[in-house]
């Protein structure tokens, strides 16, 4: 499993979080990525917004319920042995 270190916005320490999954809907990509490698953890869907020739990706946390909805049902069936629950 893949290991990204996310810096929120104002935040002085880095995030880990485990990417379990990767999709693109209408051009965009995002990521279904959790807290712990193994077990129930938190999950979040990130929106990455890097432009292409950007060093490092820029995401940001979906938070837009018809977004998350409709990136959410994509991961569910990448991953059917997961639940994903809001």
């Amino acid at each position: 499993m893949e290991k990204i270190l996310f810096i929120p916005d104002n935040a002085e320490e880095p995030a880990e979080f485990f990417v379990l999954e990767e999709t693109r809907l209408n051009g965009t990509d995002y990521i279904l990525v959790t807290d712990s490698e193994e077990g129930d953890g938190e999950a979040l869907i990130l929106k990455d917004l890097s432009s292409d020739g950007d060093s490092e990706a820029v995401y940001e946390i979906v938070e837009d319920d018809r977004e998350l909805l409709s990136v959410m049902a994509i991961f569910e069936q990448l991953l059917e042995d997961v639940d994903i629950t809001l």
